[in-house]
């Protein structure tokens, strides 16, 4: 693996980091609504970014503008001070770097949550996939799925992207000559102490493991650097579990999940189980695509893309293995990511084929799910992300 540093001179904003107490899902008390954007596809100037509102009491999901901001926008996080969302732009070339993505940021209205444009920055690699904003606000990272690569962007206090402090190009390939002849980074993600981030690489079957300098907005090789998978698993998208002790990437090639013990003193990870996303006896096509766990930490859900739903687990609290709880169709097809909203009440199913987003209410006894009957058509929808602009 080839190392890339480039440090850029950036103000940086200092945020103060308190642990946040422990709080049952199920004792929460609800918001009346939340600020839902969706991250999409593009193929027209009045698509982009959409601005959505999710009431809480009756589970209804209610479009409220398309921004015609972002190309290809397909995934967006939000900074932690609420003021802040960035969004990639999935394309093979941008910003003046052959074969580069961009990474776009835009400040939000805090009365109508919605956006409008800081600035741009080159991802420093072909197809940006996925990106996340470390716990401070102090950077974004990115994974360049087309570049097999990651990138640390530093933020201004204002909220503006610095170039590329950190360029991290993975090498390597695996089993299958179709989709692991090179690097393919699909995701990365902060642990909760914001001490390391996990790089998920489609095309290596390897998780890599990076120490996270927030400060400095940098990224550096952490030792142990990677964990491996069953060669042809194809990692994509990976999620902690809210207690720390574990964590899980979602397989997309072999239609799996890998649970692993995480130490976050020194960032290793070691698997502990893997299981099947599909039911028994299940013989069609799928691929899996994101991974997420619940905020009570007590269920795991993944989406199937081909059985069209979202596989439940339970998880044992003591040990991080997972037990199949069931499986829910989206109600359309290749379910791409989904979200569950941060009381843990409701789930939000992104349908990219059929263009639409199911709303599912959570049993918080059990795991499983339920349509609310609430839908909305949404074009190429990809991500969605919640923002309680009251809080």
């Amino acid at each position: 693996m080839r190392l890339r540093l480039a440090f850029a001179g950036a103000a940086l904003a200092t945020f103060s980091l308190l642990p946040a107490p422990t709080v049952r899902a199920e004792d929460r008390a609800l918001p009346e609504e939340l600020t839902v954007y969706v991250g999409t596809y593009t193929s027209g100037p009045e698509q982009g970014i959409f601005v959505c509102r999710l009431n809480m009491k009756t589970g209804t999901l209610t479009k409220v503008a398309g921004t015609g901001l972002g190309r290809n926008p397909s995934f967006v996080a939000v900074h932690p001070s609420r003021k802040f969302l960035y969004a990639v732009n999935e394309i093979p070339g941008d910003n003046g770097v052959p074969g580069g993505g961009g990474v776009s940021g835009f400040a939000i209205d805090p009365k109508t949550g919605l956006l409008s444009p800081i600035n741009d920055q080159s991802s420093a690699g072909a197809g940006p996939c996925h990106l996340v904003v470390d716990a401070t606000g102090q950077v974004v990272l990115v994974a360049n799925y087309g570049g097999g690569s990651v990138a640390s962007l530093p933020l201004r206090e204002d909220g503006k992207l610095m170039p590329a402090a950190t360029h991290i190009q993975h090498e390597g390939s695996s089993v299958n000559q179709q989709r692991q002849e090179k690097p393919h980074a699909h995701s990365i993600n902060v642990d909760p102490g914001n001490r390391f981030a996990v790089a998920a690489d489609l095309g290596t079957d390897k998780v890599y493991i990076y120490k996270l300098n927030a400060k400095s907005g940098t990224l550096s090789v952490n030792d142990p650097p990677f964990a491996s998978v069953t060669p042809g698993a194809g990692p994509r998208h990976f999620a902690f579990h809210p207690g720390g002790k574990f964590t899980y990437v979602i397989n997309e090639l072999d239609s799996t999940v890998t649970a692993f013990a995480f130490n976050g003193e020194t960032g290793a990870l070691k698997p502990i189980q893997t299981v099947s996303t599909l039911p028994a006896g299940f013989a069609g096509n799928n691929t899996t695509a994101e991974v997420q766990v619940h905020p009570s930490g007590r269920f795991l859900y993944g989406s199937n893309r081909g059985h069209n739903s979202l596989a439940i687990f339970s998880v044992d609290a003591e040990r991080g293995t997972l037990t199949a709880v069931g499986h829910e169709p989206t109600q359309g097809k290749i379910p791409r990511n989904f979200g569950i909203d941060p009381t843990g009440h409701y789930i939000l199913a992104c349908n990219q084929d059929s263009d639409t987003i199911v709303v599912f209410r959570v049993d918080l006894a059990t795991g499983k799910l339920q349509a609310t009957g609430s839908k909305i058509e949404i074009p190429k929808p990809v991500c969605v992300k919640f923002v309680d602009l009251a809080s």
